[in-house]
């Protein structure tokens, strides 16, 4: 049996996606959008405590619209919600979305991350932001790091936002058994970004002198606790696409089982201050239908090695250093 095609990759790689980015210059934050214009059959999966997120409900199996056309990940917290607007617009001006008969409606899912404590919190991503990241959509592999929904991205604040570091978004694609699944995701958690293959934080809360990495997980366990922290100032945000033909129901579980890639490259996730989201999209352009378990268990994998680059490709900031830097 051949061995599994599991390079860097992008969420690109799978046919029928396309990802574009508005990056903010006037602060760190912005937008990306994952495009699908001939609609992929759509899932989702909401873990954090405190989520930002709009069209989630209609990706619920027993509901009606089982196409999605694009999913926007956004910075500026509710905010940033706005930037899809300028998502369904762009659609709409190209006769793209559900054919009502009378009107063509884009469904556009979208999930934000708070980043408005970098910068000036008044400048958050606007329907503008959405419309020029439709324009930049394409088919190329994507930028990572300080780009799109992950310039103003941060992690590992469990200790406050003074030992916080730099993260960012990443991507990545696996190919096996004549199907693709790609991963795209915006890191803005609470906790630590580690490395799966070696359980090490790469990323996350600092010492107090800032010159090393804590590694939240012993410091908790040694009784070291963190004080009080205001809830949803984090979340990671991402989308999972396959080339594989998906009814909802298993999109769904999809969605939910790539979670665990979170699991095994962030620590702690899921906690009452991220409002951490997956959504999961299936373009069916391969023409086969695979097993929803194997596609859960790459769509784990894969997630994991794109948070792993969202911390690996983040440039440090004023106050928040990077991984490199360290």
């Amino acid at each position: 049996m051949p061995e599994p095609v599991a390079g860097p990759g992008a969420i690109t790689d799978v046919q029928g996606v396309k990802v574009g980015h508005f990056t903010d210059g006037r602060r760190p934050t912005g937008c990306t959008v994952i495009m699908t214009e001939e609609g992929a059959v759509g899932g989702v999966d909401v873990r954090g405590a405190a989520p930002g997120t709009r069209e989630t409900d209609l990706l619920n199996p027993t509901n009606l619209v089982d196409k999605v056309h694009a999913v926007l990940l956004s910075g500026g917290s509710a905010f940033g919600l706005d930037a899809a607007t300028g998502v369904v617009r762009y659609l709409e001006e190209r006769k793209i979305g559900y054919n009502t008969g009378v009107a063509h409606v884009p469904i556009v899912p979208a999930a934000i991350l708070f980043d408005l404590g970098v910068g000036d919190a008044s400048i958050r991503p606007d329907a503008a932001a959405g419309y020029k990241a439709c324009e930049a959509a394409s088919g190329n592999r994507p930028a990572e790091g300080n780009a799109g929904a992950g310039a103003g991205a941060t992690v590992g604040k469990l200790y406050g936002g003074k030992r916080a570091m730099k993260a960012g978004i990443g991507t990545a694609s696996i190919k096996i058994a004549g199907l693709t699944v790609g991963a795209i995701v915006a890191v803005n958690a609470v906790g630590d970004i580690v490395d799966p293959l070696t359980g090490r934080p790469i990323a996350g809360a600092r010492t107090e002198d800032g010159k090393q990495l804590l590694n939240t997980r012993q410091a908790i366990l040694r009784g070291q606790l963190p004080a009080s922290m205001l809830a949803g100032t984090a979340t990671t945000i991402g989308v999972i696409a396959t080339d594989a033909v998906l009814t909802k129901a298993q999109a769904q579980k999809i969605a939910q089982m790539a979670h665990d890639g979170l699991a095994r490259s962030i620590n702690p996730i899921h906690t009452m201050f991220d409002g951490d989201t997956i959504f999961a999209l299936g373009t069916g352009k391969s023409g086969k239908t695979g097993n929803p378990n194997l596609l859960g268990i790459l769509a784990a994998e894969v997630m994991a090695i794109a948070v792993v680059r969202a911390a690996r490709a983040a440039t440090g900031i004023a106050g928040y250093p990077a991984a490199a830097d360290l």
